[in-house]
């Protein structure tokens, strides 16, 4: 009986127990469905659009201390690098976005009324992973830094050129062409065909102000293209001004008959003028496309425009000492061609390692200077065949000729004297050689006076005892420099020694 009484009371008192467990658990709180335990969630809490409560960590996503009152504009910009797809405008109704970016992540908004959750989930990657990006955080914020204060415009775009990302001095070339970083690039730049690397020089005309000038470095990466532009702005100013500069020189040039041609550094034809194509008859086309140096005298060598040389292999090896020698301005060359024509190449340095050659028709001043020539040999043949001594003295009463029965006579050589022998000189020799007699200072003043004079004559002995006759004569037959040019006076007084027998 006692036993009964005993079970009795045990089961009661499990069930008793037993009432008491499901009560406890229906009254329990539900938790959401929604939640997976073990996953972190950054939750964010709008009402009417504007942030007003957050979880302690949504401070480091947004890096920011205070987010109440932020707006889904700020939100979506800062998630947008994760989620893409986030709309414009506030969701209205429940969505789930998946990040293509960030593995194991994704967005949820859950709108209610007037208010919206939204919470980010990611699922923990592992300890090494979370370290690394915890080590990394610190130079992420410094390249973000770097870039988006860097002095030149920056940004990216993907493959069919909508731009993804963007620095402040691209908002700034946007805002000088008029432009929204939404809207199209304020620089009108297409893409490559080809995955390389392209330099390309663009140009902006903001409104009311000059035409700025860009250099745009487009680059590959993973996802699109990564686009830098540097101002050259004072590059190519400073262009212009050359070509302006090159401009006026060739306008100077263009009626010099000598001919210009320069080369620079690389030694590229740079500057030519119109007489360098007349005196090497070389086409204008081909020096237009710049030749290099070697190809510029290989054309006049195939011209005939230069003496062939002995060896023009070899010739082509000293090329380059030609123009060492130009650079230090000691070179100068005359070139006798095969068409008889004489011309003078002389070679100039300009700033820079640049190198300027100069070419000079000198037929016509040779063909003078031989036909001068010419006509003094003649006249010193004429001089020779006379039996008496003659001597001709300039205006200035300098000896400038004298024949052969004169130097015999009087045992001198002008053309050999160290200095010039004037009228003073040779008279002192006369003197000492000669009886005395008042004839020398009067010879004197005929040689050194200006005016016109008359024909004088002395009978003069030698202390040898030979009678000697002196005649001093100011007019000469002229000579024509060129045909059609005035008589030139060249030999102003002329002095005739002449042997002559007189009774002592």
């Amino acid at each position: 009986m006692e036993d009964y009484l005993i079970l009795a009371i045990g089961a009661g008192t499990a069930a008793a127990f037993l009432i008491v467990a499901l009560i406890f658990v229906a009254l329990r709180p539900k938790r959401s469905t929604r939640m997976h335990v073990g996953i972190p969630e950054t939750v964010l809490l709008f009402r009417n659009g504007e942030v007003v409560d957050h979880t302690p960590d949504a401070a480091e996503l947004f890096n920011r201390t205070i987010l109440t009152g932020m707006g889904w504009d700020e939100v979506r910009e800062a998630l947008s690098p994760g989620f893409p797809a986030l709309p414009a405008d506030l969701p209205i109704s429940q969505m789930i976005w998946a990040s293509p970016n960030v593995p194991h992540a994704e967005l949820i908004a859950e709108p209610s009324a007037n208010r919206l959750h939204l919470r980010l989930r990611c699922t923990p990657d592992g300890a090494a992973n979370l370290f690394r990006s915890r080590c990394q955080t610190d130079e992420h914020n410094r390249l973000v830094e770097l870039s988006r204060n860097a002095p030149d415009a920056l940004w990216h775009t993907d493959t069919n050129g909508n731009l993804l990302w963007n620095n402040d001095a691209y908002e700034e070339l946007c805002r000088d062409a008029g432009k929204t970083p939404e809207d199209s690039s304020p620089i009108d730049l297409k893409l490559p065909t080809t995955r390389v690397e392209r330099t390309t020089r663009v140009s902006v005309k903001p409104d009311g102000h000059p035409q700025r000038w860009y250099e745009v470095v487009s680059r590959p990466v993973s996802d699109g293209w990564m686009h830098y532009a540097t101002s050259i702005d004072s590059l190519v100013n400073a262009e212009m001004a050359q070509r302006n500069f090159v401009q006026t020189l060739t306008k100077t040039f263009a009626h010099l008959p000598i001919g210009l041609a320069v080369f620079d550094r690389d030694r590229q034809l740079v500057l030519f003028n119109p007489a360098l194509v007349d005196l090497t008859h070389l086409p204008v086309d081909f020096l237009s496309a710049k030749p290099n140096l070697l190809s510029f005298f290989d054309h006049m060598r195939e011209n005939r425009m230069m003496p062939e040389p002995k060896n023009y292999a070899s010739w082509r090896d000293k090329l380059y000492d030609v123009v060492s020698a130009a650079r230090e301005d000691r070179y100068c060359e005359t070139w006798n061609l095969p068409s008889g024509l004489t011309y003078k190449i002389t070679g100039r340095p300009h700033p820079d390692g640049a190198v300027a050659f100069l070419i000079e028709d000198i037929s016509a001043e040779i063909s003078l200077t031989r036909r001068f020539r010419s006509e003094l040999e003649l006249t010193q043949s004429v001089l020779d065949c006379f039996e008496d001594a003659v001597a001709v003295f300039s205006r200035l009463g300098v000896l400038t000729f004298s024949n052969a029965a004169y130097r015999a006579q009087w045992d001198c050589d002008p053309d050999s004297a160290f200095a010039e022998i004037t009228i003073v000189d040779a008279t002192k020799d006369w003197q000492q050689a000669c009886d005395a007699s008042p004839i020398w200072p009067d010879l004197r003043e005929f040689v050194l006076t200006l005016r016109d004079r008359q024909s004088i004559g002395a009978d003069l002995v030698l202390k040898t005892g030979e009678p000697m006759r002196c005649a001093l004569c100011s007019r000469w037959p002229p000579v024509r420099h060129l045909s059609g040019s005035p008589p030139l006076q060249l030999f102003p007084d002329v002095i005739n020694w002449s042997k002559k027998n007189i009774a002592l």
